[in-house]
């Protein structure tokens, strides 16, 4: 077994991380899961939290807003749809993030306003964390 898996989060903006990781907290939209070294693949949604990152030189945190993680035996990607690492969020961030999340749910179809509902209800646990 390998002691450490390749970790990439990458954000429409820029890279935000790529190093070998013994693990990885993923905040995944049906519950939070950990990806280590010779995990079984997956792919997963994310929703918005704290993805976590172990390695050599400690943890690393980013604050997500969602998207695409894809797991493999050696590998953890991410694609996120919006990214920070912890110590760059702020008050404002987050008000950009609820704000575009209120529009969503406000303009969301019937049949996934249940989902923009939880996104919502993620955004605000997410700021009380944040405190």
């Amino acid at each position: 077994m390998a002691d450490t898996l390749q970790f990439d989060l990458v954000s429409p903006e820029r890279m935000l991380a790529s190093m070998p990781a013994r693990e990885v907290q993923i905040p995944g939209s049906e519950g939070d899961m950990t990806a280590m070294p010779d995990h079984m693949p997956v792919i997963t949604t994310l929703r918005p939290g704290i993805l976590r990152a172990t390695g050599a030189d400690g943890t690393q945190e980013f604050v997500v807003s969602g998207g695409f993680a894809e797991v493999t035996a050696t590998s953890a990607s991410v694609l996120a749809e919006n990214a920070v690492p912890r110590s760059e969020v702020t008050p404002d961030f987050l008000e950009k993030l609820r704000k575009e999340a209120e529009e969503a749910h406000a303009q969301a179809a019937p049949e996934v306003q249940d989902h923009t509902a939880k996104a919502l209800a993620d955004l605000a646990h997410l700021a009380d964390q944040m405190v």
